[in-house]
């Protein structure tokens, strides 16, 4: 269920695009005005407004967004304004460029997205950037985890209910035998995890659990050898097993990160599934942390956390 709260009676895009430019009038923008426009709208009317806003003033509003607000506020508001397949080009983009490229990212569009919206992205960032999503995920990793991320990000799963007990069950004996003898490596653990589907694929997890008394995502997460590579398959299996849960985690680690708050990872859960799943996330992050995430949020400061906040739902 989305926390993105729409008026009833939402005013023209014309209007939006008029109460957006009074906005940026005068010494300093008025961020409230801001906020109080964009963070109630959905993505089609986002669309229809910087459309409007273009016509009206012969002038990009993302553009002007970026020029009137700063920080971590202009990041956020930066990726909500884009359509969504093309926010998360950005986002791959992002991660792919990163020093340590960030791998969750990817896994997140691979595995949680469904194959049309995954699709979706690449076609997106293809047009962003002249490059196929593939070739910069595989020029920018080595080796195995090269191997793991572009089978991710170049497959289209079955995504049907459908599921096939007796290879939930020899799959899962594979599964098992890659961990006990550490050959995570394996084509067939490969395979596996890049080609099934998501129903496929928990069957295959719970069986595992049920023959062998522990979840796969625990007993690869206790290795330490090939670390990375062993982290992105547990991503991997978290994001397909429970997407929820595994938001849920990647918010709290943000919000407890020591030092400060990791708003990139914040921004990226909140402004991507507020329009989807986020008030599961919530329930998930009240029932986990026994505080709510509004509440949690609240550490952060100024626009940015108001904006964060109303996206939530407040």
């Amino acid at each position: 269920m989305a926390t993105l709260t729409v008026p009833h009676d939402v005013p023209s895009p014309n209007v939006d695009a008029e109460a957006l430019k009074t906005a940026f009038k005068g010494w300093g923008a008025d961020e409230k005005a801001i906020i109080s426009i964009l963070a109630h709208r959905n993505w089609i009317q986002r669309k229809h407004i910087r459309i409007a806003y273009e016509q009206l003033f012969q002038e990009d509003l993302i553009k002007r967004l970026e020029s009137e607000i700063s920080g971590h506020f202009e990041r956020a508001v930066y990726r909500w304004m884009l359509d969504p397949e093309d926010r998360d080009a950005v986002l791959a983009h992002i991660a792919i460029r990163k020093p340590k490229e960030d791998f969750a990212v990817l896994v997140e569009l691979s595995c949680i997205y469904s194959p049309e919206e995954l699709l979706g992205v690449r076609r997106a960032y293809q047009h962003r950037y002249k490059r196929s999503l593939e070739e910069d995920v595989a020029a920018s990793t080595n080796d195995d985890l090269r191997t793991l991320l572009v089978g991710l990000v170049s497959t289209y799963r079955y995504s049907g209910p459908e599921v096939d007990l007796s290879l939930a069950k020899s799959e899962a004996e594979r599964l098992e035998r890659a961990v006990r003898d550490k050959t995570y490596y394996h084509e067939d653990v490969i395979r596996i995890l890049t080609t099934r589907s998501r129903a496929q694929l928990v069957a295959t997890f719970n069986h595992y659990k049920d023959a062998y008394g522990v979840t796969i995502s625990k007993q690869v997460g206790t290795d330490t050898a090939g670390k990375e590579f062993t982290e992105a398959l547990r991503t991997v299996i978290r994001c397909i097993d429970d997407p929820i849960k595994y938001y849920e985690k990647v918010v709290r680690n943000a919000i407890k990160r020591v030092g400060k708050s990791d708003e990139d990872a914040l921004t990226r859960v909140v402004v991507s599934r507020a329009e989807k799943d986020l008030m599961q996330i919530k329930e998930a992050y009240h029932k986990r942390n026994s505080v709510t995430l509004d509440d949690a949020v609240s550490k952060e400061s100024g626009d940015y956390k108001r904006f964060i906040h109303t996206l939530l739902g407040n």
